[in-house]
């Protein structure tokens, strides 16, 4: 009987060994992109769970498409507190709670894809990832996404086109230049620009060209300031982790998901242009007239936002004249 006993006792011993070989540990990723439908934000994330899959170091990446897991403006603070994981997320967002953030959707700093390349590189983005990690979160993959101006009637190259409009901005930092220029700030929620369009409750806007394109706003503008290589809207939208949650893996761990957030950034890099035309495309296809700004143009709004945004930011913000600074200074 002893014997049976200490048989048993060694089957379990090995079953809990071969368990805890095979315990895995699971991340949820939380993000308010479409998923399944190519957006590149959502591909990225993906990539990201499927290297870990590959990486077979103990880790599954379970991802939340579509906001289904936390609110888009939930996802920060869940972050911090090690509730979530990992995502994908406009920092901007979360400015509320760290204002530095706001310089990652600020006019006129980035101006092209090439350049955000540049400025990931930079004393700029050192300064703003160290305020992410002051706060308990750390940056897997850096991805800027170019956008630009839509408008109902006319076509917004110059300040002196925005005199009398009615626009709706996605930012304060973007909303003083605006209002600088002449132009009238109304909010309604992204989800009902289209119908404040046609309702005539909008007469322009800003956004990514991805947003352009999935909101369909080709069927309610005729005329889109395309990024080309004077772009004033940029908006800064990484792939995130909780430190907390980072904390808790192991070695092997840890660096497979550092390898997998460089996998998805080169991914981004490589495809982001394909993307930016796709959406302009759409436009085009539609019969919307399509603009870029010139270097006069560029420079004339950077005007504008040296006596409206960039000041306000650097009154309210610690170190906000340093970080635009940083920034204007990447060749």
């Amino acid at each position: 009987m002893r014997k049976i006993f200490t048989i048993l006792a060694a089957l379990a011993a090995a079953i809990v060994l071969t368990a805890s070989a095979h315990a895995q540990v699971v991340l949820k990723a939380s993000h308010q992109f479409p998923g399944g439908k190519g957006d590149i934000r959502d591909d990225m994330i993906q990539i990201i769970a499927k290297e870990m899959k590959a990486a077979n170091v103990g880790v599954e990446v379970q991802v939340y498409p579509g906001a289904s897991l936390f609110k888009p403006n939930d996802q920060w603070n869940a972050m911090v507190n090690g509730q979530l994981d990992l995502t994908l997320f406009p920092l901007d967002y979360a400015s509320g709670k760290v204002p530095a953030f706001s310089a990652t959707l600020m006019p006129g700093l980035i101006r092209s894809q090439e350049r955000s390349k540049r400025i990931n590189t930079s004393q700029f983005m050192k300064d703003v990832r160290a305020e992410i990690e002051t706060n308990g979160v750390m940056v897997l993959s850096d991805a800027w996404f170019a956008g630009g101006m839509a408008s109902k009637s006319g076509c917004i190259q110059k300040p002196s086109d925005l005199k009398g409009a009615k626009f709706r901005a996605a930012g304060p930092t973007f909303a003083a230049m605006w209002e600088a220029a002449g132009a009238s700030i109304v909010s309604p929620p992204s989800n009902e620009i289209y119908n404040a369009f046609q309702s005539g409750v909008v007469g322009a806007t800003d956004t990514s060209l991805g947003t352009f394109a999935s909101m369909r706003l080709y069927e309610v503008t005729g005329c889109l300031t395309a990024p080309g290589e004077n772009a004033l809207w940029f908006m800064y939208q990484p792939a995130l982790m909780s430190k907390k949650s980072f904390d808790k893996l192991n070695k092997q761990q840890q660096d497979a998901i550092i390898k997998a957030g460089k996998t998805a950034q080169d991914y981004f890099e490589g495809k982001i242009d394909a993307v930016n035309k796709e959406a302009i495309k759409a436009f085009e296809d539609h019969k919307v007239k399509v603009v870029t700004l010139s270097d006069a143009d560029y420079n004339e709004w950077l005007e504008v936002a040296k006596k409206s945004s960039y000041p306000r930011f650097a009154k309210d913000v610690p170190n906000g004249q340093k970080l635009i600074d940083e920034a204007l200074a990447v060749k």
